[in-house]
């Protein structure tokens, strides 16, 4: 099984058009943009790509990746859905899992495109293609709901938060425990407070909480320092890092 960060970035994405921070230009000088945020899972020769973000098109352009055998929506933002448009044309009856509240919200904006709309439960396991994936509901007001997702494959198990605030409920903290990688949303760094995304400090203390091997910072706004610096202090994930799962497992590889 391969992870795969499609996109790190917030819902502007960086460098954000219009701006000339030190983030920004750094972006555009030497390459470090961030895409909007998406995840691609990969076992076998089966893809599922976990939110369908805006910059979808060139994410699986620079991937290679030709069909998409499942979508996973986490809540209805259009950062995390809008994309779906840039596939569904050339690939049709698309399978599209999430719960029934989150496709009412998001078919609205997207009704005249066909797509088959599969409702899943949170915290009920869904077996798809070898893998047990299980959603788990987040706080991201003031939406009704809002989901993480935790992938258990082979005896690892990886968890992404989806976009949240620091108030998640013990149920979905005991569901998330000791995952073998985390990767989790922070908007920015410690000295910002949000109230419906995590900064770094309150992501990290959530890390802590349910004893995550490895942690991987996303959904990053161009709040934080240059990639290069920002890395040193933070773990900050990477468009296009990979992370292997399996007997001979490696994390960090890059496409």
């Amino acid at each position: 099984m391969k992870v795969i960060l499609l996109g790190t970035g917030d819902s502007p994405g960086t460098p954000v058009v219009g701006c000339h921070c030190k983030t920004c230009e750094d972006a555009r000088k030497h390459g470090w943009e961030r895409r909007r945020f998406s995840v691609l899972v990969q076992n076998g020769n089966k893809n599922i790509v976990i939110d369908t973000s805006p910059d979808l098109r060139s994410q699986l352009l620079l991937t290679g990746i030709d069909r998409v055998d499942a979508v996973i929506w986490t809540h209805c933002h259009y950062d995390h859905f809008s994309g779906f448009g840039d596939f569904y044309r050339v690939q049709r009856d698309v399978k599209v899992y999430t719960s029934s509240e989150v496709h009412e919200d998001i078919e609205k904006y997207i009704e005249f495109m066909k797509y088959k709309k599969i409702e899943v439960e949170s915290y009920e396991p869904l077996e798809l293609f070898g893998m047990e994936i299980t959603l788990f509901d987040v706080n991201h007001p003031p939406l009704r709901r809002s989901h993480g997702v935790k992938i258990e494959y082979d005896g690892f198990r990886v968890v992404i938060s989806g976009d949240t605030n620091k108030d998640i409920s013990q149920r979905s903290i005991t569901e998330i425990e000791n995952p073998d990688l985390f990767i989790v949303e922070a908007l920015a760094p410690e000295t910002y407070r949000f109230r419906k995304h995590m900064n770094s400090s309150e992501a990290l203390m959530l890390a802590k909480k349910i004893d995550a091997k490895k942690t991987v910072l996303t959904h990053l706004g161009h709040f934080f320092p240059p990639h290069t610096i920002g890395i040193k202090k933070y773990p900050l994930g990477r468009d296009l890092q990979v992370f292997s799962f399996g007997q001979d497992a490696e994390l960090n590889e890059f496409i």
